[in-house]
């Protein structure tokens, strides 16, 4: 044979040629799109992003291809198995557990969630947060603790941590602002606070901001790129999601709808300005009136069992007091949806709880006093997660953390 070493010819693979412009600004739209929904069909996917069906096919063939989402197909809708069946693609994510609170203005709690948005353990105390900050904070460490003792989980498993307050926090500096909310936590950086209870960089929003989040990642706002999220509590606020975004405004206060002046009414408002949104048409005074409607033997200021206010609808006294603080929350709305055009307002807080009288108020106001175009385009509805959209929100904003999106 010899020493010598056969020589075989170069053969050269034809050059695979480079993904065009186009096709990697469509693999990044889904990307993103996969990212804020979780889960979605091909269909929903192309209805999200204005995509063709066969832009989308084709970049969903790439993704899995690359392993970076996976695709299952749903059960056929009916038993017998007739009917097409339809296809599910989900990002894949790595796993994550991560941390959020929902602080109120009477209440903090604390939940332990993994990167799907599923609740593992949470746990709630009653607290005066507005008056005691600091009581306030230590709380919250003892209820992280609660909440994964009941997880099975320990802090150093935490990849990210997030928070909703109830309060204007400027983004600018990190602090709260408004004296009208949360007075003894003014000049308070709550990250800042919370990141050395918990030894950690923690994200902190606004509470109707993370509502918002909230009903985009795991509520009735799933598939709405513009919405307006309202948080109809003590206060009145609003977290504003446009083109997928949420929108903060110049300085983070955007959304204070509760401070909107409202003709021909001077009740006085914890502002210091008369004939706020928020000092006619807050819980507290719908509480009030139901209280004079539903127990009218009772003094001003005391006391009185009301039922719940899902539990009202069919009181026709008490539908009407609701359905009146609806048409009064959608004579604002209404100036907000000839403004900014969004397909959906989902009602959240206490107020929400009142469903269809509230809902039926301010879709009166809206549709009396918004244009007809813009008005016939939104879709107002009361939020399905109830008093768990902020916590909610919360979660979603850790998990983007822990995912990277």
């Amino acid at each position: 044979m010899g020493g010598e070493s056969a020589t075989v010819p170069c053969m050269t693979a034809p050059a695979t040629p480079a993904p065009s412009a186009r096709r990697l600004r469509t693999r990044a739209t889904l990307l993103a799109v996969l990212g804020e929904h979780g889960t979605l069909s091909r269909a929903e996917i192309s209805r999200l992003t204005g995509l063709s069906r066969s832009a989308v096919s084709s970049a969903v063939t790439d993704l899995l291809d690359e392993g970076l989402v996976s695709e299952t197909t749903a059960p056929a809708p009916s038993a017998a198995g007739r009917g097409r069946r339809a296809a599910a693609v989900t990002l894949r994510r790595a796993h994550a557990l991560v941390l959020a609170f929902d602080f109120g203005h009477t209440h903090v709690t604390a939940a332990v969630a993994d990167s799907a948005g599923t609740v593992l353990g949470e746990a709630t105390a009653h607290l005066d947060v507005d008056n005691h900050p600091r009581e306030v904070l230590a709380a919250a460490r003892t209820l992280a603790g609660a909440a994964l003792d009941a997880a099975g989980h320990h802090l150093d498993e935490i990849t990210a941590i997030a928070a909703g307050i109830p309060g204007a926090l400027d983004t600018r500096t990190n602090v709260v602002r408004a004296p009208s909310t949360l007075s003894q936590w003014i000049g308070m950086d709550p990250a800042a606070e919370l990141g050395r209870v918990f030894d950690r960089p923690v994200t902190v929003g606004n509470d109707a901001e993370m509502g918002a989040r909230g009903e985009r990642a795991y509520g009735t706002g799933r598939t709405v790129n513009d919405l307006v999220y309202v948080k109809a509590s003590t206060g009145i606020g609003a977290g504003l999601l446009l083109d997928g975004r949420i929108y903060r405004g110049a300085s983070g206060i955007s959304g204070e709808i509760g401070h909107i002046q409202l003709p021909d009414t001077g009740t006085w408002c914890r502002c210091g300005n008369r004939g706020c949104l928020e000092s006619v048409a807050s819980i507290v005074e719908v509480r009030r009136r139901l209280v004079h409607v539903l127990s009218p033997g009772a003094r001003p200021g005391e006391a009185v069992d009301l039922p719940p206010l899902d539990r009202l609808a069919d009181v026709p006294a008490a539908a009407r007091v609701i359905g009146e603080a609806g048409r009064t929350i959608g004579r604002v709305l209404a100036d907000l949806v000839n403004c900014l055009n969004p397909a959906a307002i989902i009602i959240g807080g206490e107020l929400g709880q009142a469903g269809a009288p509230l809902v039926h108020g301010i879709r009166e106001s809206v549709d009396r006093y918004a244009q007809p175009a813009v008005a016939e385009a939104v879709d107002i509805r009361a939020s399905r997660l109830g008093l768990r959209s902020e916590l909610y929100g919360a979660i979603d904003a850790a998990v983007a953390i822990a995912v990277g999106r």
